[in-house]
């Protein structure tokens, strides 16, 4: 049984991380049931057919036949983080009676954040009885500590309840080896790595951009929040200025900031909202190099690996990486492009380099070659079932069991 607060048909990271594995595992025979609120990502309301988002306590059949067990939401402003914060409370709450209905599970898997969702499935893992499996995708508690999310004593309270439940669950994932290294040296004991990723044969391989052009083209596709710090890019192409353009491409918390900031400095910077299929490969075509962004002030952020990177990689684009730790690792290792400081002056200087010495653009296969061996969902779902196949069933090989 799998708790999510995001599932298809949305279009979000745990939307795309689980829809994969779930294809992976129901063709591996195994039962998934998922229970997940009514499609309403990412604008807080429902905009899709009531038969494909799904309504309350209705089941749903998923594109891969695995059950949906729909959860009621609060609706919301989705620019709000703490109206966000009150639809996940809710939808986890709600998710405690829908989680007790059908067959008993082999094991119940909670992926965070939404934080909620974690004491969720610990408080459905001892009324059935079975294994409880805590996803991290982010490095949480430490990332609340450096964003100041809450303060005083109720922070205290949020870094508690999390520590409590990863201490206390019976496998924990982390998506970087970083963050497995710290919950390790913390005295959680079952601890396994297994990376954010794509499916790699529905990702094409694109030619490099033209030697000659008129312009120079950056695009960031991916959240408009406080992680990115994205006010760098901003000033780097008010910089710039003319004969350089700047597209970003999705939604967030920060982007009406972001898009007064590019009005007031007159930055040549055009904003798109969310775009998926064709519509985003059109982006990456146009674009010369793609960013991938994480502030540097948050030592959280070490340990953390922007799921986008993996994208930029296996279709060729060249990298403009303002990461530091296992995701400046990564790009390195992979030789997908280059690394630079999270300041506007170095951003700006690495673009005009790129413009005048267009042959750099050129990435080649090495950035795919390194997501086929380390990032592809094929091979990441497989470590998967092993991992909760050793947990719940010792004697038998993955693809024997069923969950």
């Amino acid at each position: 049984m799998l708790l999510t607060h995001s599932y298809w048909p949305e279009h979000s990271p745990p939307q795309r991380r689980w829809s994969s594995l779930t294809r992976e595992f129901r063709r591996t025979g195994w039962n998934v049931d998922v229970v997940a609120p009514v499609a309403h990502f990412p604008n807080g309301r429902r905009n899709l057919p009531r038969k494909e988002a799904g309504f309350a306590f209705s089941l749903q059949s998923g594109p891969h036949g695995e059950t949906i067990r729909r959860v009621p939401y609060l609706r919301h402003l989705g620019t709000s983080s703490l109206a966000r914060f009150v639809d996940q409370l809710f939808s986890a709450v709600m998710s405690v009676p829908i989680g007790l209905r059908g067959p008993k599970p082999d094991a119940i898997l909670a992926t965070a954040p939404s934080l909620p969702t974690l004491a969720t499935g610990y408080v459905l893992s001892k009324l059935r009885r079975v294994p409880f499996i805590v996803e991290m995708r982010d490095a949480w508690p430490d990332l609340a500590r450096d964003a100041r999310i809450v303060q005083g004593s109720v922070k205290s309270l949020v870094e508690r309840v999390v520590e409590f439940v990863q201490l206390r669950a019976d496998l924990v994932v982390t998506v970087t080896e970083g963050f497995a290294d710290t919950l390790r040296e913390r005295g959680v004991k079952n601890v396994v790595t297994v990376s954010n990723g794509l499916d790699l044969k529905a990702v094409p391989f694109l030619e490099p951009p033209a030697l000659a052009r008129d312009g120079f083209h950056a695009l960031y596709l991916g959240n408009h929040g406080k992680s990115q710090r994205l006010d760098v890019l901003i000033r780097a192409s008010a910089l710039l200025g003319e004969g350089f353009h700047l597209t970003f491409v999705g939604h967030g918390t920060s982007r009406p900031q972001l898009v007064n900031l590019a009005r007031e400095l007159k930055a040549p910077v055009t904003f798109f909202p969310s775009l998926h299929g064709s519509e985003v490969m059109d982006k990456y075509r146009e674009a010369d190099t793609c960013i991938v962004s994480l502030r540097d002030d948050w030592k959280s952020f070490e340990t953390t690996v922007p799921s986008k990177t993996y994208e930029v990689l296996a279709i060729g684009r060249h990298v403009t990486a303002i990461v530091k730790g296992e995701a400046e690792r990564i790009i390195v290792e992979a030789g997908g492009g280059d690394v630079v400081p999270a300041n506007p002056e170095a951003v700006a200087q690495l673009w005009r380099e790129l413009a005048a010495d267009r042959g750099r653009l050129a990435s080649g296969a090495s950035g795919r070659e390194w997501v086929r061996n380390n990032a592809d969902y094929a091979q990441l779902a497989v470590r998967y079932m092993d991992s909760i196949s050793s947990l719940v069933r010792p004697e038998t090989a993955a693809g024997e069991c069923s969950s």
